[in-house]
């Protein structure tokens, strides 16, 4: 029976979207004993609040990893990170097993093609940027990462929204910036890609109910969305 000062169990979800904060919330509600810690990679500068304690930065590794598990005594690792994070995915499965703990795989499923949607689907950033057409105007819904990818497409207009204001110019010839998070609802969403006379979006396959107001806001306006898949 474990002492009253220390927790009775340790669950780190390594985090980053709507549903891990959600599952963070949850658990803190359901085991009040427990301790809970979300792990952040660190990409937003203010990333909106969490319940329970929260981590910031990489681990190094697998080996960082599960040092950290077995350092923090964790008893259980929960992995609610983005679907695209595949190295982060691939590094708690091997890390777990190092450290001998139950692994919880919480991957969003992907969104599906409604009817009425027009998706134009294709597996590369790379087949996304040459599937949009000349003098198109382009919602560009992908992670800050990715967007230098597109600087090649100097006959495309781009509206980039970000969170954070960037450090540096996009290298993007032709682009708008709109700071802030995705719309909540599908009338937010609508709003701006009539605001900015939207004519297609460029977007993964991330699933979740977080960015899938963009999706149906395209589809109330008739829009293509370019859709990139997750090869998996």
């Amino acid at each position: 029976m474990p002492n009253k000062s220390e927790p009775s169990e340790t669950i780190l979800i390594i985090g980053g979207t709507r549903e891990a904060a959600d599952l963070a919330r949850e658990l803190i509600a359901a085991k009040p004993e427990a301790r809970i810690i979300t792990s952040l990679a660190g990409r937003t500068k203010e990333p909106a609040p969490l319940a329970g304690e929260v981590r910031t930065g990489g681990f190094g590794g697998i080996e960082g990893l599960a040092r950290y598990i077995e350092d923090n005594a964790v008893t259980r690792l929960i992995d609610a990170t983005h679907p695209f994070a595949r190295q982060i995915s691939a590094n708690a499965i091997e890390a777990a097993k190092i450290a001998g703990v139950p692994l919880d795989i919480r991957t969003r499923k992907p969104w599906e093609e409604q009817r009425g949607d027009n998706w134009i689907e294709v597996d590369t950033l790379e087949a996304a940027r040459d599937a949009i057409p000349p003098r198109a105007r382009v919602l560009l819904a992908l992670g800050s990462q990715y967007i230098g990818l597109f600087a090649s497409r100097d006959d495309v207009h781009f509206v980039v929204r970000m969170i954070d204001k960037p450090d540096e110019p996009l290298a993007l010839p032709d682009h708008a910036l709109v700071l802030g998070r995705p719309g909540d609802t599908a009338a937010a969403e609508t709003m701006l890609l009539i605001a900015h006379s939207i004519s297609h979006i460029v977007c993964r396959n991330s699933g979740g109910r977080a960015a899938y107001a963009k999706i149906e806001a395209a589809r109330e306006l008739g829009l293509p969305v370019i859709m990139i898949g997750r090869g998996d």
